[in-house]
């Protein structure tokens, strides 16, 4: 195994192009390229037949996307439909399909990263309760970030260190640090918040690098000590601030 694993991530590019041939030039061969969600124009009620950003996700290497709410949408045919247009998986840990459809998303990934085994996990914030109403009517379980932690963690995959695609937000990404301080860290979205340096929680990384393509980040860690520790951080800019 590698002694460090680089990662650089994406948030809310809500349909922001141009990024994708910038990314393209700075991810280095053996580095993990992801996102965590709410690239689309899209949303969980509106299906745009055309999603410009999906060119920019083929410009670049990713290799995995978190679902956030503009990539759910409560309609399966129409969410599949996302799926299939993007270049790489989707992950969400704590959605279910209540229905026995074929899933548009994988509940956690396993990829390798410059000979470091990654096990990706991601989590969306709920859209409603587990047990609502609206399970009936839609097939849908969102599950509680605990209740999707829990058993996702209970599960065993063969990794070398377990990562979060959140689109929690911040606040949610704080708590999640708490209460789960093994996981390797968590690279996050969701609150249009740009993180200067790594945010330590529970002797977890969180780190967000804004939103709509201003910037990536690039997380190093240091996989040599008995848990991932950041050797260092930076944020690339891509194409500033939206006007």
């Amino acid at each position: 195994m590698s002694a460090s694993l680089v990662v650089y991530h994406t948030a809310d590019v809500h349909g922001r192009r141009g990024f994708g041939r910038l990314l393209a030039q700075v991810v280095e061969p053996g580095a993990l390229l992801v996102d965590c969600g709410d690239s689309l124009l899209g949303s969980s009620t509106v299906y745009r037949r055309v999603e410009p950003v999906v060119r920019e996700f083929a410009a670049a290497p990713y290799r995995a996307q978190a679902v956030g709410n503009r990539e759910f949408h409560y309609v399966h045919a129409w969410f599949a439909a996302r799926a299939r247009a993007l270049p790489m998986p989707m992950i969400c840990s704590n959605l279910l399909d209540l229905r026995d459809r074929a899933a548009p998303f994988k509940r956690s990934l396993v990829v390798d990263a410059g000979g470091v085994r990654v096990r990706l996990l991601a989590l969306l914030a709920p859209q409603y309760r587990t047990g609502s109403g609206w399970e009936a009517v839609f097939g849908w379980r969102f599950l509680s970030v605990e209740a999707a932690m829990d058993e996702m963690l209970g599960t065993r995959e063969s990794a070398d260190v377990t990562l979060v695609l959140s689109h929690l937000g911040l606040p949610g990404d704080r708590e999640l640090a708490h209460a789960y301080p093994d996981i390797g860290a968590i690279i996050g979205g969701h609150s249009h918040i740009t993180l200067a340096d790594p945010e330590i929680v529970a002797g977890v990384p969180i780190v967000h690098a804004g939103a709509h393509a201003s910037n990536a980040g690039r997380l190093e860690l240091d996989l040599t000590g008995t848990r991932p520790q950041v050797r260092s951080f930076v944020l690339i800019p891509l194409l500033g601030k939206a006007g």
